[in-house]
């Protein structure tokens, strides 16, 4: 009976999970230490919650901002630092440089632009200032100047320049250094402070040349306005002479090794002023060509005419400074030193440039 209840069990259909058990082989697994199993690192802080998307943009941009932020600190320390090296190797402060430069240049490009008129009032002013600034050097070194006397006499020799006959200007030149030289003589006569003869007659000789320095060079410049189309010219002389100052400065900056002066302008060399050269060449062609309606080769005489001048204006006042034993006319403009050491090489250009305007005129073809 047995027998038949064993064969009655094989033949009944085995179940799902008899099944599933049978067919699962059977397998020896190892056994696993559960101390050499390493704990399972705890979750981050709110990964059990979803993340929020506005939560994490701000966060991106909150990154984003502070690379940002240390991307222009470390750009402003490489510009500091290079300022800084060009500043002990020029003396000068180059971004003061260029904001004052870039400032002055925009009122006097607006001035010849638009109405040139309003030139006149700014040439005044610079000429009264060149006046007051050079008096005060001059008188800083022992020289003895007269102020009152100078600003009047300037002012009116400026003004001759843009409303006076073109012949007139060279009166009231006249006329000013007579007057400024009378003044001084007099004053020393009056004073009677047993000053020698030749510091008089050196006191004189200077008056005589602030006015020639400053008030006519400046009316010569008005004259050259006053002219038909002359707002074009001042305009054109003016960027010669900065291109001019600018080439130097680049060039000398990065391969001046020959001095061109060393007793004059120590800093100044020979490739700076092969730099000039190629920037003063180059501005007077683009400018005859594009704005003065002149050929070609005239753009190159005007430019090399203004190059000579600004270069002789600018080794000039250097001679001036030193035997004064400054290194600047003043303080006033932040980065340059003083006005006039920005306008001395464009107050010497003044006649160069008077002149290519009646010499070249000629040549002016219509636009």
């Amino acid at each position: 009976m047995s027998a038949a209840a064993g064969s009655a069990d094989e033949q009944r259909p085995l179940t799902r999970r008899e099944a599933r058990d049978g067919a699962t082989p059977e397998v020896d697994l190892p056994v696993v230490d559960e101390g050499s199993i390493p704990p399972r690192p705890p979750l981050p802080a709110g990964s059990a919650h979803p993340v929020d998307p506005t939560a994490a943009m701000r966060e991106q941009l909150r990154q984003a901002r502070g690379e940002f932020e240390t991307h222009v600190t470390q750009a402003r320390e490489h510009l500091d630092q290079a300022n800084e090296r060009i500043k002990a190797r020029t003396g000068r402060d180059l971004i003061l440089a260029i904001l004052v430069g870039l400032g002055f240049g925009a009122i006097l490009l607006a001035s010849l632009i638009f109405i040139k008129e309003l030139f006149v009032p700014i040439a005044l002013a610079i000429a009264v200032l060149g006046i007051f600034e050079l008096a005060r050097a001059l008188s800083a070194a022992g020289r003895r100047i007269d102020l009152v006397p100078q600003i009047i006499a300037g002012v009116a020799l400026v003004l001759a320049g843009y409303f006076a006959p073109p012949w007139l200007i060279w009166v009231a030149l006249l006329v000013a250094v007579v007057f400024v030289v009378v003044w001084r003589l007099l004053a020393q006569m009056m004073s009677k402070d047993g000053r020698t003869y030749g510091d008089v007659l050196t006191d004189a000789l200077v008056s005589g040349f602030v006015q020639v320095y400053v008030p006519f060079l400046t009316g010569i410049a008005l004259l050259l306005l006053a002219q038909e189309g002359g707002q074009w010219w001042v305009l054109a002389f003016v960027a010669i002479a900065v291109a001019s100052d600018t080439g130097a400065y680049a060039a000398g900056l990065a391969f001046g090794t020959h001095p061109m002066a060393p007793r004059i302008s120590p800093k100044k060399t020979w490739e700076g002023f092969a730099g000039a050269v190629v920037a003063a060449v180059a501005a007077g062609v683009l400018l005859a060509i594009f704005l003065l309606n002149l050929p070609w080769w005239a753009g190159v005489i005007f430019g090399v005419a203004i190059l000579l001048t600004a270069t002789l204006g600018d080794l000039a006042e250097s001679m001036i400074k030193r035997d004064m034993g400054i290194k600047d006319m003043s303080s006033w403009l932040p980065g340059h030193g003083g006005l006039l050491d920005r306008l001395d090489s464009i107050l010497p250009s003044t006649i160069p440039a008077l002149s290519l305007y009646f010499l070249l005129s000629p040549w002016m073809t219509l636009p």
